[in-house]
């Protein structure tokens, strides 16, 4: 379910933006908005355009539906993820760790 208010995508942000360890200039630097842009976003004060959501989005190397979205990742889609990698063989899951590594590397 999509999220509207301005708020809870602001909440939301703010988690992202604590749990990297980045401070809000940090953000609004690596976004290329101004840092009072980007504290009022995480207040919630105000709304955003689709290109600004997308900068902070690849900022944090997160898609815009974790944002926008009620349902959180996390810790059920990493039992599955590590429940289809334990059904493979090993040769399979060093495949897919080293494909794993080439994709993050790639959001940097």
């Amino acid at each position: 379910m999509l999220i509207f208010n301005t708020y809870d995508i602001g909440s939301k942000l703010l988690a992202v933006r604590k749990a990297t360890g980045l401070t809000q200039s940090e953000v609004a630097e690596k976004a290329g908005i101004s840092d009072r842009t980007y504290a009022d976003i995480e207040r919630g004060t105000v709304n955003m355009r689709v290109e600004t959501l997308m900068k902070i989005c690849h900022t944090f190397h997160i898609t815009p539906d974790e944002v926008l979205t009620e349902q959180e990742i996390g810790i059920s889609n990493e039992n599955e993820l590590l429940e289809r990698l334990n059904t493979r063989s090993p040769k399979e899951r060093k495949t897919a760790l080293q494909l794993l590594d080439v994709y993050l590397e790639s959001l940097e």
